[in-house]
């Protein structure tokens, strides 16, 4: 039987087996393609898969991911543990599925890695804790529609002057702003904010290709304060400043 708590790494190596225990395996990291009994799902933060005892899965990380993994001691080791909440924590653990974590669950599992788990009396009552809090309760991950890219897409580009908040996006599609960071980053392996931003730096160098406007006015229709912060941005997402954009559109050969 491994430890309790354990950190590891997934890469590309695909790994395919079954087990004897229950198993947990939370995100931290990256992202971890999942499949328990034929169903898929991509693991990371503040998501979790529950892989049954004796259940087939398979897992690997195209990029690379780390993970905090539950391996449940059997007997009555969730009995003497979780007390009242075992029945719950039992009636979880008996069917894969994918999980979303509340916030206070992710700060938790965010902790629980950074804290000395080959202790083993931080391992059993870090796990037990864990494991009571999601027998309260965490929220499936239901097949759904996905989200509207090409729509969050469009309205971030018709608000690029305004400062753009994550509860702008979710609210354009009806989810709670926790909800919608999940969903997006698993669906498009980014942030929120990285995709504004994108949207920004994209749209203001399309600007300074297409018009003549002064560099500090394309900042500000993009949503930067100053022509400084525009540059910089531009810089380090496209290795180049807004000068140069400039001199490689004149560079150009015209059609």
């Amino acid at each position: 039987m491994p430890p309790i708590l354990s950190l590891r790494h997934y890469n590309r190596d695909q790994i395919t087996h079954s087990h004897e225990h229950t198993q947990l395996v939370f995100g931290l990291r990256g992202r971890l393609d999942f499949e328990v009994d034929g169903n898929g799902s991509r693991i990371q933060q503040q998501l979790l898969a529950v892989v049954p005892r004796d259940t087939r899965h398979a897992c690997d990380s195209a990029e690379g991911s780390l993970c905090l993994v539950l391996d449940i001691p059997d007997g009555d080791w969730l009995r003497r543990q979780l007390g009242h909440h075992a029945d719950s924590a039992q009636r979880l653990l008996e069917r894969p599925a994918a999980l979303h974590l509340s916030q206070t669950q992710s700060q938790l599992v965010g902790w629980l890695a950074a804290s000395p788990i080959n202790d083993p009396i931080i391992s059993e009552q870090g796990a037990a804790l864990l494991l009571a809090s999601l027998a309260v309760g965490c929220e499936p991950i239901a097949r759904q529609h996905p989200l509207p890219i090409a729509a969050l897409q469009d309205f971030v580009d018709r608000h690029l002057s305004h400062p753009l908040e994550v509860k702008d996006l979710a609210r354009s599609v009806g989810l709670s702003v926790q909800r919608f960071h999940a969903r997006f980053v698993s669906e498009t392996g980014l942030t929120p904010q990285a995709f504004i931003r994108r949207r920004r730096l994209h749209q203001g160098r399309e600007l300074l290709l297409s018009t003549p406007l002064a560099v500090g006015e394309i900042a500000a229709r993009v949503g930067y304060a100053s022509q400084s912060a525009f540059t910089a941005a531009l810089s380090r997402q496209f290795g180049i400043t807004p000068r140069e954009v400039r001199r490689e559109s004149l560079d150009k050969p015209q059609a």
